[in-house]
C-alpha cells in the first residue's frame, strides 16, 4: 500500500539525518491520517485512491504556494514549496497524456451513450470514476466538453 512506502520512505529519511525530506514526508503522513480519520467516522476504508487524493491536494497547495510566493518576490520560499513539491510527486503516478485521454473518453462517452452537451453530467461521472488518478479533473472535463460540442 502506497501509504506503507511512504512511512518506509520518511523512516529511512530519519536514519538518513534527510530532515528536508523527512520533514515533507510527516507533513504528508499527518495529512493521510486526518483523512483516514475522516473516512473512519463514515464507516469506510483508507485504500491507495485516498492515499493519492491526499497526496495531489498536497500537490495542489504547493503549487498555488509557489505562484503566490513568486508573485510576492519570495523566491527563497518559492524554491523550498518547489523542492518539497518534487518530493511529493515521486509518489504520484504520471498523468497520461493528451491522445490517450482522448481515446479513454470517446470510450466513455460511447460507453455512456451521450450524444450532446446535456449528457456531460454522466459522462464526467463515469470518466472521473475511471479516470481516478491519471488526469486531473480540469483535463479530464476539457476533453469531454470538446468532444461533446464537436
Amino acid at each position: 500500500m502506497l501509504y506503507e512506502k511512504i512511512t518506509k520512505d520518511y523512516m529511512t529519511a530519519l536514519k538518513n539525518k534527510d530532515n528536508f525530506r523527512a520533514e515533507v514526508l510527516s507533513t504528508l503522513r499527518s495529512a493521510i491520517k486526518y483523512r483516514e480519520i475522516e473516512l473512519r467516522e463514515k464507516g469506510k476504508e483508507l485504500d491507495d485512491g485516498e492515499v493519492l487524493e491526499v497526496i495531489k491536494k498536497e500537490i495542489k497547495k504547493r503549487r498555488e504556494a509557489i505562484e503566490m510566493y513568486k508573485q510576492g518576490g519570495r523566491l527563497d520560499l518559492a524554491e523550498k514549496e518547489e523542492n518539497e513539491l518534487k518530493i511529493l510527486e515521486e509518489y504520484v503516478p504520471a498523468e497520461i497524456s493528451d491522445e490517450e485521454l482522448r481515446i479513454k473518453i470517446k470510450e466513455i462517452i460511447e460507453k455512456v451513450g451521450a450524444t450532446n452537451i446535456k449528457d456531460m453530467g454522466k459522462v464526467m461521472k463515469e470518466a472521473m470514476s475511471e479516470l481516478k488518478g491519471l488526469a486531473e479533473g480540469e483535463r479530464i472535463r476539457k476533453v469531454v466538453e470538446e468532444l461533446l460540442k464537436g
